[in-house]
């Protein structure tokens, strides 16, 4: 008996790809903790997978947004507490 593989959506640079999906996972890890490393590793996985043309470009977009929100979100919060660690 063979095991049927399911051809998986990806266009010509499946790493693109992959990192579109990175980007967005990032960037909502980073809006619940350690947003000082996830912002960052968000904006960058999904401007590398716009700039190597992925075809999943709103998750790289998302990716994005929730990168620039997790930078601004550490930013309000470290200065709402006065120091780079922030809490609630």
């Amino acid at each position: 008996m063979t095991s049927a593989r399911i051809p998986l959506k990806t266009g010509p640079h499946p790493q693109a790809d992959r990192m579109a999906v990175a980007a967005f996972i990032c960037g909502l890890l980073g809006i619940l903790v350690f947003n000082i490393f996830f912002g960052p590793c968000a904006l960058f996985f999904g401007a590398a997978a716009l700039y190597r043309g992925t075809i999943r470009r709103l998750r790289a977009y998302l990716g994005l947004l929730f990168g620039t929100v997790d930078l601004v979100l550490l930013a309000v919060l470290s200065a709402r507490s006065g120091t780079i660690s922030w809490h609630l």
